[in-house]
């Protein structure tokens, strides 16, 4: 917690310097859900062991919460919570051997159109995540990414990430950039790794969860007086 605690502090220092004359916001977790005291844990390395892989995926849904990574009001991330599983050595070398390598992810902005398609405004920098298995680590942006409200903050995973949470309620549902016909190809890379791409959403998967999060520090307002 003290760690955590510290990347945010040093997070929010850099996004607000050169605005004393203005209040700064609560930070603003995107991705929990009202009541949530913890993200549910991610498979692995119980049998199944599944992991979300090289695709670009959002949550959509959990349980009566909808747009659950949806941004609510204007600002800029400045980390990313990551909620990690401990996969066993075997399942690592598997996933390596078919998914194109090292585990890796990266923090990315959507900006949502029609018929499931959305654009990419920003990423994060990948970050190499098997150092953190078993944990949950948070990681503070090289710069801070400016959001407004209506983007939708999503992951993209360019090889494999064992943070997928499984059998979930059937009101639990993530949406992946996969193409129609395409669903069941996981070994497909789809990442979205570059801005200004338009890709399309169609695949969504029910019963699981993405297990991450973004920390938003809303645009100041006046200071009052």
């Amino acid at each position: 917690m003290k760690k955590t605690s510290a990347v945010l502090a040093a997070a929010a220092a850099a996004a607000t310097i050169a605005v004393p004359a203005f209040a700064v916001a609560a930070f603003q977790e995107v991705g929990p859900v009202p009541g949530e005291t913890a993200m549910p844990a991610p498979a692995c390395p119980a049998k199944p062991c599944l992991a979300i892989s090289r695709t670009t995926g959002y949550q959509v849904k959990v349980g009566a919460e909808r747009g659950t990574h949806v941004v609510k009001e204007d600002g800029r991330i400045v980390a990313w919570t990551i909620k990690l599983a401990n996969p066993g050595k075997k399942q690592i070398e598997f996933f390596e051997k078919n998914l194109g390598g090292e585990s890796s992810a990266q923090l990315t902005v959507l900006r949502p159109g029609n018929k499931l398609y959305a654009r990419v405004l920003a990423q994060g920098s990948p970050v190499a995540l098997k150092p953190y298995f078993g944990t949950t680590p948070t990681f503070a942006l090289d710069r801070s990414i400016p959001v407004k409200k209506g983007n939708v903050i999503g992951l993209s995973v360019p090889t494999w990430a064992p943070a997928l949470a499984i059998d979930q309620a059937g009101t639990v549902s993530w949406r992946a950039s996969r193409g129609k016909g395409a669903c069941n190809d996981f070994s497909k890379p789809t990442a979205q790794v570059g801005t200004n791409n338009i890709t399309r959403f169609f695949c969504l998967y029910r019963t699981a969860r993405l297990t991450y999060t973004a920390t938003i520090v809303p645009d100041p307002k006046p200071a009052a007086g």
